[in-house]
Order: structure tokens, then sequence, then C-alpha cells
């Protein structure tokens, strides 16, 4: 089975991690990025050097910020604080411009026009900014573009997945920036600064607005990204608004090839939960992307709401099972018809405000309508 996105990583966990997953919470295993998996993509050059792309190395390597990116706990929780120092002190509109970011600093000789994109929540970041990528990668659960995106995207052209980028495909496409993740292709940084300047975030997932201002460094559309931002936290504060005193708890379940997930605080969707704000059971409140539950253990997912997707195919995971089974029948959520199906490309993989906002749609209509 190829991994999910949210479960590469890039150095192994130590023992005293294993155990910590081991006892779980509350009967469920908590999960940080690294999940149960390790490293996989396509194999590249070590992470770090320079190349035409104008990048400058981190001193010291990038192996400690790596590990505290992955494995949860107070290191995990930081990544927001490391961000604060990235981005350009570059005016608008001036070129060339230094950014600085998860891998150094790169050199931008003028705006860009020709973005490879390698990830999802780099895809919504762009085309929010009004920018048709020239090259994209794809889920291993959708070879198609996000149904949401398709009429602002233009024509991609298909460079790979997440999980296997194909360098040969990104050259011929002759960008003039790469964006990414190290927490994604630190080790294919270095052919890709080769190709053309590269700007990596630290990881995707829950620090997605410091990503879109990342992001939107290089064209010199920090004050558009600020704007879009904005605008998004202000239509999340009317639903709490709206909704007042009275807030129900929700459950973001997630079906997926060989485990199911109830996110947590440290996820996208938990990010935007916590902008309104919603709570979430007690079991979803840790610093973790989130917490697995076996089908027997599906009774932790209830919740005034329980709001489920499906990564990739629902044959390929045990959605039916568990919807069709003696115990799901039980849970408060379900027998007040309070149990839906949700996009899963905008709840869990969209990583961009494009996506928040369509979350942002979804919720109002279920918990707040009439707003």
């Amino acid at each position: 089975m190829a991994p999910h996105p949210d479960d590469l990583v890039l150095v192994p966990r130590t023992p005293s991690r294993r155990r910590f997953l081991s006892a779980g919470i509350a009967g469920g295993a908590v999960l940080g990025l690294g999940g149960l998996l390790t490293a996989c993509g396509s194999s590249g050059g070590s992470g770090g050097n320079g190349g035409s792309g104008g990048a400058t190395p981190n001193a010291g390597g990038a192996s400690p910020d790596q590990k505290s990116v992955k494995q949860g706990g107070d290191d995990y929780a930081t990544v927001i604080e490391k961000m604060k120092g990235f981005g350009t002190d570059a005016a608008p509109g001036v070129y060339p411009r230094t950014v600085k970011h998860a891998m150094g600093e790169t050199v931008i000789p003028a705006k860009p026009t020709r973005v490879v994109v390698l990830d999802t929540g780099e895809l919504d970041n762009v085309v929010a900014l009004g920018i048709q990528p020239v090259g994209i990668v794809y889920t291993d659960g959708s070879k198609s573009l996000p149904s949401y995106l398709k009429d602002k995207a233009g024509n991609p052209a298909n460079v790979g997945t997440i999980n296997s980028l194909n360098l040969e495909a990104i050259a011929a496409l002759k960008p003039d920036l790469i964006l990414g993740s190290q927490l994604r292709a630190q080790d294919q940084y270095a052919q890709l600064s080769k190709i053309a300047p590269t700007v990596f975030s630290l990881r995707p997932g829950y620090p997605w607005k410091q990503n879109f201002q990342l992001n939107a460094s290089p064209f010199g559309l920090e004050a558009e990204a600020k704007t879009q931002l904005d605008a998004y936290q202000a239509a999340a504060t009317a639903i709490g608004a709206k909704l007042g005193d009275k807030r129900p708890t929700i459950t973001p379940l997630r079906f997926m090839p060989g485990r199911t997930r109830l996110y947590a605080e440290l996820s996208f969707i938990g990010t935007i939960l916590t902008d309104i704000p919603l709570p979430q059971p007690k079991i979803e409140q840790v610093k973790e992307l989130a917490v697995e539950v076996s089908p027997e253990q599906i009774d932790k997912a209830d919740a005034d709401w329980i709001f489920y997707g499906v990564y990739g195919s629902p044959s390929s995971t045990n959605q039916d099972a568990v919807l069709g089974g003696a115990l799901w029948k039980t849970l408060g959520a379900v027998k007040s018809g309070q149990a839906r199906p949700v996009s899963d490309e905008t709840w869990f993989l969209g990583l961009g405000v494009m996506a928040a906002n369509a979350v942002l749609a979804d919720l109002k209509g279920f918990v707040a309508p009439g707003t």
C-alpha cells in the first residue's frame, strides 16, 4: 500500500516515541505527522545544498528540525514559531528578492510566471493568488485536479505524486519557481534547486496560514494573502458568533486504507475548528495530527456532529463496514442524523485558504444555518 501523504517521515522514530504511541490515549493511538510509516518518494540529492536556485543551506543541517516537525509533543507545536522568520523583506515588485524558508535562503531573480507545486496546499495557495501552475503533483488517492479548483487552476502538467516526484517532468517544464515542503521532499531539494529557485515550508497541514504567506512571498503578494486570511477569519468568527454559547462538539473522522482517524488539534481541520471556535471531544484535544481508532473503537468518535471523509476509494477502507455496523448505529450523532459525509479534498487534503473557506461553508450550513 502506498503511504498516505500524512504518513511521510524522513527520520525513524525513537524507541521512546514507539512506546508512547503504543500506549495510546483512551484506547486510541496518538499520531504526529510521522504516523506509522517511514519515508518514501523518489530518491534525490541530499537536501540543503544550493544550486542554480540560489539557496543557502541552514547552518548545522536540517535533521534536528525534521525530527521536531514530525514527532509530536512540545517540539511539534513550535513549527509556527520557527516560521516567523520565513519570507522576504523585499517591497512588492522589487526583484531580485531573497526568500528565507525551511532549507535556507533562495534568490528569486524576477517575478515567477512558471510555477510547479509539490503538494495540495501549495496548489490551493497559488490558485488563491490568481496563479495557474504549470505543473502539479497528485495524491495516491486521486489522479485528477481537486474539483473545487478545476475552474481556476488551468491545465497543469502531471509531475508525479506527492510520494514520487518526476524530476525529469519538472525540468522539462522549465519552471522559474518550485514550491514544496521540507517534510515531503527534502531529499529532492538539491536537485529541484538546480532546476529552478525552490522555496520550502517546514511542513504542510496545520501551519497552512503561515505557508500561504510564505508561498505568496516570491510573487510579492503577501498583502493579498493577508487579505484573504483576514476574510477567512471573519467568516469563522461569524459562525461562532451565530452559535453563541451553544457550540456543538465536532469530530472530523477519516477513513483511509488500513486505518481510521479522528483528526486532532494539530491538523488542518483542527485549526479551522479552533478558529470558529468549535470544541472537539476530549480524545481529540491533543497536540497531534490525529488519533487512530479501530472499528471496535468507533464509539470514541461520538460527538454532537461527526463529519466523515474517505481517502481514495471507499472500497480500500473500512468505511462501509463501519457505517453498516451495529456500533456505529449506537452513536448519538448517528441517531440524531448529525453524522454527515464531507469532501475529503477540502476537509483533509486541501490545506489552503480556498479549502478552508469551503469547510467553513459546510460547517455554516450544518451547524449554523441561516447566517
